[in-house]
């Protein structure tokens, strides 16, 4: 009985695997509606101490959020535009710079040959590519209006996202306690156990780690912002985006920030420190402030672990895998720990090799 059921849920893991890949099309919207549920869920269920019901605790949630997609409509999705649309222009001139400039001065200093960087047709290369980019703007849009069924479906999901997020942060307990009521009672403490494991790993990442990266795009935006850099707020924001993995925010950033730097204000000194400085200081403030205050002591997800679960999941599943990757990398990163405990505590690892009874002789 013990084999049969063991079957029963290796059957039934396989088909929920076998229906999750074909329905990954249409899980994306979704998915997004739970992971704003569940990190929503926190202040809601603060909000309802403070004596707010349930539904209106939602309400003022969404209202937040709705700013602030606002806020970043109206002001921050303009400035990047304009951003964009600079270092479009740049990069001729980036590239003329490398050529004549800093990779003469590389090549000097390392004595590479004449040819070695063959640039020229780097160069062309690349410009022949951004001279078609408008071209494939053109074509992506012709394409994504060409069927009318198409767009309202695309529409249809990003509407559907905040009636799902809605209904899923309203009844979110109630859920999680209709679940646990299904579980086996001789293994409901275990089970407990373990989704509080997850819980906690995936709490510590989502609103922890990702309140972080927010910060740090802030601080290294404002701070490039403030010493002239022209593309300060652009490469900000992506060294915070990076910074969902920890320490890679700062390598992207600096890198970026430098070339630039390099770029625009020459071999200068003091805004190529200042530049510097700005990551220095987010570090120091990352490591002795909001690492400690968003995150705290709990256990997050291992950098590497975080970058093998994006890429697999995206390989897999497309976008929908990149969404699901953090919370299924978190599962498996607790599972995992577990396996690890039990084969230490087991006979397979306890007991000697056969033969083996007294140690062997060093002669």
């Amino acid at each position: 009985m013990i084999d049969s059921h063991r079957w029963i849920w290796i059957v039934a893991a396989l088909l929920l695997g076998g229906l999750l890949y074909l329905l990954a099309p249409i899980l994306s919207p979704f998915l997004i509606g739970v992971l704003l549920a569940y990190m929503g869920d926190p202040l809601v269920d603060r909000l309802e101490r403070w004596k707010l019901s349930r539904t209106w605790g939602v309400v003022v949630v969404f209202a937040l959020i709705t700013l602030v997609m606002a806020i970043l409509l109206l002001v921050l999705v303009p400035m990047l535009g304009k951003q964009l649309v600079r270092l479009y222009e740049l990069v001729p001139e980036i590239l003329d710079w490398l050529q004549h400039q800093a990779l003469p001065w590389v090549q000097l200093k390392l004595g590479l040959s004449d040819g070695f960087w063959r640039f020229d047709q780097l160069k062309e290369a690349m410009s022949g590519q951004l001279g078609n980019t408008t071209d494939i703007v053109g074509m992506l849009l012709s394409k994504a209006t060409a069927s009318g069924l198409a767009f309202l479906a695309w529409l249809a999901n990003l509407l559907l996202i905040p009636v799902v997020s809605f209904y899923l942060m309203r009844d979110w307990d109630l859920m999680v306690a209709k679940l646990r009521s299904l579980l086996p009672r001789g293994r409901e403490g275990l089970v407990v156990q373990l989704f509080s494991e997850c819980h906690e790993v995936l709490g510590a990442f989502l609103r922890g780690q990702l309140l972080v990266m927010l910060a740090l795009g802030v601080m290294y935006a404002t701070g490039l912002m403030m010493i002239g850099l022209e593309l300060g707020l652009l490469i900000g924001v992506l060294a915070g985006l990076a910074s969902i993995v920890p320490y890679l925010g700062v390598v992207v950033g600096i890198g970026a920030a430098l070339t630039a730097g390099l770029f625009q204000f020459g071999v200068d000194f003091y805004p190529l420190l200042a530049i510097a400085a700005v990551f220095v200081v987010g570090q120091m403030l990352e490591g002795m402030l909001l690492t400690p205050l968003l995150v705290g002591d709990r256990i997050g997800l291992h950098p590497v672990a975080v970058i093998f679960a994006i890429m697999a999941g995206g390989q897999l599943f497309g976008f929908t895998g990149i969404l699901m990757a953090l919370p299924v990398a978190a599962v498996i990163m607790v599972l995992v720990r577990h396996l690890y405990e039990f084969y230490k505590l087991s006979n397979l690892y306890g007991e000697p090799a056969r033969g083996s009874d007294e140690p062997p002789n060093p002669a």
